[in-house]
């Protein structure tokens, strides 16, 4: 596997070393450890990454030098679309958090989920996730009975 000369193997071998973010760190070391002549087999069992990874990694650093190194996902805007509800909902599920729910019961991540769907519409994939998600941000928890020993003495309770 050959890298584009963006940055020299000693250039490289500087930025592995002086690097603080882990990340950023393996990067460099990776295209180092190519520029030095290292097989893919060899970049595989130093680092303890894939041989894709290694590959992707290669053609990204070949295609847009050094820039394009680094950890990106703070830059994916795939979290502010995940919003599933706006502020005037997130007002009205606070409201709905502080009265039983419609089932009676308590509320919990799953009935969060389904009171999620009927206001918004939206199939929520995932429920429980989402409605804890939005019981946390609404600084609440979910409400479980608390367990019970199964060998408990009942009069005692």
């Amino acid at each position: 596997m050959k890298i584009e000369p963006h940055l020299n193997s000693e250039e490289l071998e500087d930025r592995y070393r002086k690097a603080h973010d882990p990340v950023e760190r393996s990067h460099y070391q990776i295209l180092w450890l190519i520029a030095e002549g290292k097989t893919t087999t060899e970049v595989m069992e130093v680092t303890g990454y894939c041989r894709g990874w290694i590959q992707q990694l290669a053609r990204r650093y070949n295609a847009h030098g050094p820039e394009a190194l680094g950890d990106r996902r703070q830059r994916n805007p795939g979290a502010r679309d995940r919003a599933l509800l706006g502020a005037d909902q997130q007002e009205e599920l606070a409201e709905a958090l502080s009265k039983p729910p419609p089932d009676g019961g308590m509320w919990n991540s799953r009935k969060v989920g389904e009171w999620i769907e009927r206001k918004t519409g939206k199939v929520v994939a995932s429920k429980k996730q989402r409605g804890w998600d939005y019981l946390k941000s609404l600084g609440n928890s979910p409400k479980v009975p608390r367990p019970q020993h199964q060998k408990a003495d009942k009069a005692e309770q």
